[in-house]
């Protein structure tokens, strides 16, 4: 099922190095409603935790996107050892480039410990010599991309802030939760004026980090707005990801020349895009606290042609498209995979009272 599938992606705890000051601590919020943080870091409930019991607090200084919150599994070390192999073979110069990618992952201690468990495992000499090369390049390769990065994380903070100031109220300047319509359309009309360069993981790192503060200092109201931009952030990419996908794969699957692709692309476009395709669209870019309204709508017009299987069809391919061509490990595909997979939840609850 697309949510077993989501639920493989690796998801592993975050890195301890420290790459945002968050700086939330002048921000005024008056809350409306009882808001209280959960274990997801982009909703305020968990729908896959079945139980009624109290969840455990996440401890200071961690992450609150979900896979950073527990010990990898079983599959998520085969992705990793994947992940040491590669660099083990990479020359030193192609390091910087691979590191950036998942910073998160292979500067975590796991990380760290799985390479020198597979060296003292490595029965093979030169093997066993480029393992213990990597754990010494890989020290000075973190030093210098952290560095870049926190050049990088001034402007982010810029960028996210501009975001998180659209949801403040005009008048006061304050954050009333749970935010009005007009404030989450603000929201999201500010993220869509970056420009998608600066949608990456210095940006995801920062509003993390942000969460992460916020959350210590029992600011649940702008917990929920940060939220609120990570879910933004994953429907943009996807809807961004969705489109490069139809205009590419076209030639990739068939062989053909890109020109006939686009010819064929062309004559779908014609005719309209599937039911299914148009329901994902939508949602991708209406506040996810509408999902289960829109989707309700969909699948009770016997015209729209809209099942929830169809739309399931739809996430699945999504998932396969989109989120597992992300960078393993990369908080992109965490947040996006997070996303997909409430989606996921929702579509099957709302299957089973509907039935």
């Amino acid at each position: 099922s697309p949510l077993a599938f989501l639920a493989g992606i690796v998801a592993i705890p975050s890195s301890t190095y420290a790459f945002v000051q968050p700086t939330l601590g002048s921000m005024a919020i008056s809350s409306t409603s009882s808001y209280h943080a959960s274990r997801s870091a982009l909703f305020a409930s968990d729908s896959s935790n079945d139980d009624d019991e109290p969840q455990e607090p996440v401890p200071p200084s961690s992450s609150q996107i979900e896979g950073n919150q527990r010990a990898p599994t079983a599959q998520e070390l085969s992705l990793m050892d994947d992940m040491i192999t590669k660099l083990a073979a990479a020359e030193p110069y192609e390091l910087p480039g691979a590191v950036s990618k998942a910073i998160r992952v292979v500067s975590s201690p796991q990380f760290f410990l799985r390479i020198a468990n597979r060296a003292d495992q490595e029965t093979e000499p030169e093997m066993k010599a480029r393992l213990l090369a990597l754990s010494e390049n890989l020290v000075q390769t973190i030093q210098a991309v952290v560095s870049t990065m926190e050049e990088r994380l001034d402007d982010r903070a810029k960028d996210v802030e501009s975001v998180v100031q659209a949801a403040a109220e005009p008048d006061s300047g304050e954050f009333l939760v749970p935010l009005s319509a007009e404030r989450v359309d603000a929201m999201r009309d500010a993220l869509a004026k970056l420009d998608a360069s600066a949608l990456d993981e210095g940006f995801l790192s920062t509003v993390d980090a942000w969460m992460n503060k916020s959350h210590q200092d029992g600011m649940d109201g702008m917990v929920g707005i940060l939220q609120k931009v990570l879910q933004m952030y994953a429907g943009a990419e996807i809807r961004r990801a969705r489109a490069a996908l139809q205009a590419n794969v076209g030639a990739a699957v068939s062989g053909k020349s890109q020109a006939t692709a686009d010819e064929v692309l062309a004559a779908e476009e014609k005719q309209g895009p599937k039911p299914a395709a148009s329901l994902m669209e939508r949602l991708m870019q209406v506040d996810a606290d509408l999902w289960d309204v829109e989707m309700r709508k969909s699948f009770e017009d016997a015209e729209s042609g809209v099942t929830s299987k169809a739309l399931l069809g739809e996430v699945q391919r999504t998932i396969e498209g989109v989120v597992l061509g992300l960078e393993n490990g990369s908080m992109a595909q965490r947040v996006q995979a997070e996303f997909l997979k409430e989606l996921v939840q929702r579509i099957e609850a709302l299957e089973k009272q509907m039935s």
